[in-house]
């Protein structure tokens, strides 16, 4: 009895721990829902639309012509050395 209290215990103690290894939806360039860093990476339709519904948030396009959105993503990823990063400011027209 003693042990499957101990149990309890521990699990109830772990259960937080788990919760906050949680990880967002599984995104492939194979399955067309990101771009390869060739084809100047981010999220595809497809992809937007995977994430939105599995997380409940609002993801837009990216918004290259210019705008709020735009003027925004270029300042906040202005430190961006990585491939991928590189790509999406290009794909952003930054």
């Amino acid at each position: 009895m003693q042990e499957v209290r101990q149990e309890e215990v521990f699990l109830q103690r772990r259960m937080p721990l788990m919760a906050a290894k949680k990880r967002g939806p599984s995104l492939s360039v194979g399955r067309g829902e990101k771009l390869p860093v060739s084809r100047g990476a981010g999220l595809t339709a497809k992809g937007r639309a995977k994430y939105n519904r599995e997380t409940g948030s609002n993801l837009k396009a990216p918004q290259p012509e210019g705008g709020p959105r735009k003027k925004s993503f270029c300042a906040r990823s202005a430190g961006w050395t990585g491939e991928r990063g590189k790509a999406a400011r290009k794909r952003w027209k930054c």
